[in-house]
Order: structure tokens, then sequence, then C-alpha cells
């Protein structure tokens, strides 16, 4: 009987590039910059060992974005563009950073630069990356990954800065706020691409969930949530949003 071979789908980014962002963020809350053996970047992002197929592939999905680095053999360290987009003070950084990001994978920068205007058809998409070797199933999830990955970006809600990444995206190190400072809001802020972050102050360094929010017309909100979040917290942002619609309700009449 002749040996069955199995097809294999070309590289490409299992998980999105916000999924796969926000596992780099816990490494570096763990670890900073300082490489780590494998088995315990896979531990940081919720495996018990890299030693599965789940976690080599959330490790290679981060590695294709250039979220993670290579030092040495059996080790991995979060890239210094991580730590740029973690305490950028601009949310253009942050958004040239979420660029740099997306256009890592091969296969993303090509379809990103065939589409300049704007992506076709969802089974437009997914015939081209059958015909560039993906199986039909392999062709569905990646086009989800990308798809996703290009929203989160906000690669074309701005045209005229789409592909002009070069001039912004070296952070000059005087801008980015320090590592004992980070950004922290419970407002939900609207916005057509990255919302700019409307209240900020200097806290203890903790961890935080980023949470983004769809609204209507294509526009998105994000929450920023400190870990733990308490029951009196959620009782505090419920009542912060209830006064904004009391205000708004008042306006309206």
């Amino acid at each position: 009987m002749a040996e069955v071979i199995r097809k294999k789908s070309p590289r490409a980014p299992s998980m999105s590039l916000n999924e796969a962002l926000d596992r780099a963020i816990k490494v570096y809350d763990k670890e900073r910059l300082h490489p780590a053996a494998v088995d315990i970047i896979a531990n940081h992002i919720g495996y018990k060992s890299a030693n599965n197929g789940s976690a080599l592939s959330a490790i290679a999905s981060m590695r294709y974005y250039g979220l993670l680095d290579r030092p040495k053999e059996g080790f991995l360290a979060v890239s210094k563009d991580v730590e740029s987009f973690r305490y950028a003070p601009e949310e253009e950084q942050r958004r040239a950073l979420l660029i740099k990001f997306l256009k890592q994978p091969p296969l993303y920068a090509e379809l990103l630069e065939k589409y300049a205007s704007g992506l076709p058809s969802d089974a437009n998409l997914k015939y081209e990356l059958i015909q560039r070797g993906f199986i039909p199933s392999a062709a569905e999830s990646t086009l989800a990954s990308f798809k996703q990955s290009v929203d989160f970006s906000g690669y074309y809600d701005s045209p005229a800065n789409v592909g002009d990444v070069e001039s912004i995206e070296e952070i000059p190190s005087s801008s980015v706020s320090k590592p004992e400072e980070v950004l922290s809001t419970s407002v939900v802020v609207p916005s057509a691409r990255l919302a700019p972050v409307s209240v900020m102050h200097s806290i203890e360094q903790d961890d935080f969930d980023r949470i983004p929010v769809r609204l209507s017309g294509g526009r998105r909100a994000w929450l920023l949530i400190p870990t733990p979040f308490f029951a009196a917290d959620k009782s505090r942002l419920k009542a912060q949003i209830d006064l904004l619609l009391a205000e708004d309700e008042e306006n309206a009449s």
C-alpha cells in the first residue's frame, strides 16, 4: 500500500495579533527582556510545558509576529518592540508598532501589499490561500486570524498612512514611559482606530487586561482592567457608565 503523505499548509500564525501580543505582554511582565527557557515561556502563557502542539503553535505565532526573539538555542526573550508598545505614550507610536508586527509574517506582508486599498471578500481570500498551498480547513482558520489582526491594528482605517511605518516605528527612548509607570483607566473611550487613553496616572506596576469593545459603525472602545479586579471595582465601573448614560439622557431632554 502506498504511503499516505500528509500535506502541510504553508507557515502562518495560528492566532491573531491581539491574542499573540496579549501573551507576549504577559511574558514581558514576568521576565522583562531577559531570556528564559522555552518551557518557562510556555508556562507564562498558560501551558504546563512546551512539549505539546498547542504551546508550540502559540510560541511559533508569537515569533512570526516578531514578539519573541531566540537569543540562543532553547531560550526565548520578548522583543524590544513589545516593551516599546507596552509603554509608548502616544497612540500613533503604538499603532505604528502594531502595523510593524502585522507585517512580520511573510504571508501577511504579501497579502497587504497585494490588497493595498482594502481586502476582497472572504471567499476570494480563502481561494487565494488554497492556491498558495493551504488545505481548506487551514485556509479558513488562517483567514480568520489574518482579518482579526488587520482589524486590531487598524491597518485600513487611515489609508494615507498605510505602509508609512518606517518614519515613526523607531520610538526615541526619551519618549517612552518608565516601566514603573503604566497607563490605567476604567473609562470606555470610542475611537475609529486605537482609542487614546483619556485618564492617565502613574501607579505602581500591575497587570492589566486591554479589552476591546466593538461599537457600531466600525468603531472600537477599550477597557484597561487591572488585575486583580474586585467586585467593588465592577460596581464603581458600572456606576461610572450609569452616570455617563444619565448625562446623555439629560442632554437629550
